[in-house]
């Protein structure tokens, strides 16, 4: 029986290629925002060295962009415009699907919704050229020398792995999404009860979130009520909850921004893990310290 064809390529082979490339843009973004950074940034949405819109751009290159290597000026503007658009797609999804926004080209000229712009668009042309004239033969040349039956025996050990990284990863964004949701609802409850001064709250919701945009610490009083203190106890453990679990996403991803519904939400957790943050480095200098004297 021959061998499923994916991506124009055997389906052992096209795998192993997602892999490689999946594995090397992980690298290549790594190494570029721990640069601008200046500090260690692993990049993308798996716990394993991976970022997957790679290996599927490297895909539809191989597939899509090899007939069109003759005519370089053609190969990198429809390379630009099948990359671009594939960058755009994947911004738009994981906004609709999670709320969040993970990278943002906003502040760059001639933007398309902060999800692609003119100089990252232009990129992927050279990004493609690259690839698909000097790194792919190499690569290509590897692992065509994998005998079948090892090969087979890999795709089946990597792509377990990857199942299991993808399944705890997407938990993770589901579960970051909802404690989002509701811990925007607890400090809007919060925001009404600090404004009305009472716990009947579910009439006046809505227009908390449009007309309540103050800092939450700052307008609740230090001696709260009773039902007060029941949702500020909620809150503080909603809060507590999401910024653990969001911690990865926002250190690989420092300018994610949220949905206006959860906005305040978001920067809430980032003041807390920031604080977070200043408060272990303080730790650890007053131990240096100690440990010198």
């Amino acid at each position: 029986m021959s061998e499923p064809i994916v991506f124009g390529l055997p389906i052992s082979l096209a795998f192993l290629y997602f892999i490689v490339y999946s594995c090397l843009g992980w690298c290549m973004e790594t190494v570029y925002c721990s640069v601008l950074e200046r500090r260690f940034v692993p990049r993308g949405f798996l716990y394993g060295p991976m970022c997957p819109i790679y290996g599927v751009g490297v895909l539809m290159m191989i597939c899509w962009f090899q007939p069109l290597m003759d005519s370089p000026v053609l190969f990198y503007l429809v390379a630009t415009v099948c990359m671009s658009a594939w960058e755009y797609f994947v911004g738009w999804f994981l906004e609709t699907t999670t709320h969040v926004k993970y990278w943002d080209y906003s502040m760059y000229k001639f933007n398309i919704k902060g999800r692609i712009c003119l100089w990252v668009c232009l990129m992927w042309g050279v990004l493609s050229f690259l690839v698909l004239y000097f790194v792919h033969p190499l690569v290509a040349g590897q692992l065509d020398r994998i005998p079948l039956i090892p090969r087979y025996i890999l795709d089946g050990v990597l792509l377990g792995i990857l199942v299991a990284d993808t399944t705890a990863t997407i938990y993770q964004l589901a579960r970051t999404s909802q404690l989002l949701a509701k811990l925007q609802q607890a400090g809007d409850e919060l925001r009404v009860q600090a404004h009305l001064g009472r716990a009947e709250l579910s009439d006046y919701l809505e227009e908390a979130r449009s007309n309540f945009s103050d800092r939450l610490d700052d307008l609740l009083p230090d001696d709260l009520d009773e039902a007060s203190r029941a949702l500020k106890a909620r809150y503080d453990e909603l809060m507590a909850h999401t910024e653990r679990l969001s911690r990865r996403f926002r250190a690989h991803y420092s300018h994610m921004t949220a949905a206006a519904g959860r906005s305040d939400a978001l920067e809430s957790v980032k003041r807390m893990g920031k604080q977070l943050k200043e408060k272990l480095d303080e730790n650890k200098r007053a131990r240096k310290n100690s440990g010198k004297s």
